[in-house]
């Protein structure tokens, strides 16, 4: 039979909020963990002690915040409206039945004005994660490292062709440095001539960029497989313990992800005190330069297999020329020596060069399936760091390597998957680079507070 309801009257009840918030709900158990009183020490230079008019508090600010990245309302508005109805929102931020919700306006106008230019939501992001660390839900044993591609909110139609000045990299000064040192130690043995002058001007080259007038900050993301345009980046380091967040950093779209990395490995074992002994990461981060820092600081380092391609048209490679170690030099097919002739930068990478004289080339057998019948000595590149990329390479295979790469799969890209769809990392709504970090971090550190009760229940 239907019943019909009719002449509803509403009735007085005396109860509380506290009553009206299931004793295991999420924003229950989040309070439960982490103690938010931190936040005032954090602000307390952000505000006037003695003078103007009552704020509101800050941590019901962080608060506010929060709840629209642990359940992914992306809009503040929003928030506000869901906070007027919810009783946990309500709890969460401190508010009574009968308080009213901070406005939208407010929680905004704090968040670009007051809160701008600080690192307040980098020190909240570092807190949580240093109390993982502390009740030993990260170790930093084994840690991942991948990036992520962000839409920036910015018009396609505003996008333009620029002519810039493109400086010397951190990435290449440091290159810069290593090829020095191997350049002065080979010189001190003879192995190749002095060079007249050593003193190196800082490179720069004028390139085509493109860019947009709604976001000058963001960078033109283009890659196989995935949509083009105005994007950020967001690199994230993921402990293998529990899965837990352990760094973020944004960068522009073009920038490429091994330019930052080991500036962050080195930030997260300054920072938060972790000794990482295993790293593991993409095939974009699988630079030469990579493989020899992280050997340099003991660090295991895990990337996808590399597979051999064949360079250059003729029958004889690499592979065909004999390495006399003792006295640094091949031999090829014919007997022939190539000798160290000098040490050859590029933009990306410094080699040793090994050549054959031209007059032992000549008249070699061999000449057409070695250097073809346009060429006129033999030369090999060998890279300064190969002994290192080949040892971390040794692996590859290997059943320890499998379930490494499997984990990275897992957590990294696991924990871009659940961003992007719980918690607004798919798009950007805010512009400049200082706003992408801000929801890079917050929304990390959602993830983080998930992932810790999941660890403590």
């Amino acid at each position: 039979m239907m019943t019909k309801r009719e002449n509803q009257q509403i009735e007085m009840h005396l109860i509380t909020i506290e009553d009206l918030v299931p004793m295991d709900h999420l924003l229950r158990k989040v309070n439960d963990i982490i103690d938010f009183s931190f936040i005032y020490n954090e602000v307390e230079n952000m505000y006037c002690h003695n003078n103007g008019r009552p704020s509101v508090d800050p941590v019901a600010l962080i608060k506010f915040l929060l709840i629209g990245f642990l359940y992914g309302i992306n809009s503040e508005r929003r928030i506000s409206e869901e906070i007027q109805v919810n009783m946990a929102y309500r709890w969460f931020l401190g508010l009574d039945i009968m308080d009213k919700v901070p406005d939208h306006s407010t929680i905004s106008q704090n968040r670009r004005r007051r809160f701008n230019g600080s690192d307040l939501f980098r020190n909240i992001f570092q807190k949580i994660v240093s109390i993982c660390i502390e009740k030993g839900l990260a170790d930093g044993k084994l840690v991942f490292t991948d990036s992520t591609h962000i839409k920036a909110n910015a018009s396609r139609k505003t996008e333009y062709i620029k002519q810039t000045e493109e400086v010397t990299n951190e990435y290449l000064k440091e290159l810069d440095q290593y090829e020095e040192t191997v350049r002065a130690q080979l010189e001190s043995e003879g192995k190749i001539k002095p060079i007249k002058c050593r003193k190196r001007k800082e490179k720069t080259e004028t390139i085509r960029r493109r860019e947009s007038r709604t976001d000058p900050e963001s960078g033109f993301y283009k890659r196989k497989g995935k949509a083009e345009g105005m994007h950020y980046l967001s690199h994230e380091t993921v402990d293998s313990k529990n899965g837990i967040i352990i760094d973020v950093a944004a960068t522009a779209g073009n920038v490429p992800d091994s330019q930052p990395y080991i500036k962050r490995i080195d930030y997260i074992e300054k920072n938060l005190g972790l000794k990482i002994q295993e790293a593991c990461a993409d095939s974009g981060y699988d630079t030469n330069l990579i493989n020899q820092q992280l050997s340099e600081r003991g660090i295991n380092f895990y990337t996808p297999e590399r597979t051999e391609q064949k360079r250059g048209t003729t029958e004889f490679q690499r592979k065909d020329f004999q390495y006399d170690e003792k006295d640094d030099r091949f031999i090829c097919p014919g007997g022939k020596a190539l000798p160290l002739h000098r040490l050859n930068r590029t933009i990306n990478t410094v080699t040793k060069e090994y050549r054959c004289p031209k007059a032992e080339c000549k008249d070699c057998p061999f000449r057409n399936r070695c250097i073809g019948e346009k060429g006129s000595d033999k030369r090999i590149q060998v890279n300064i760091f190969e002994d290192v990329v080949k040892k971390n390479h040794e692996k590859d295979g290997t059943e320890t390597h499998t379930k490494v790469l499997l984990l990275r799969q897992i957590w990294s890209e696991g924990s871009f998957a659940a961003q992007k769809s719980r918690h607004n990392l798919k798009f950007l709504y805010r512009r400049g680079l200082e706003a992408a970090e801000q929801q890079c971090l917050l929304s990390s550190t959602a993830l983080n507070l998930k992932r810790m009760i999941k660890a403590m229940a």
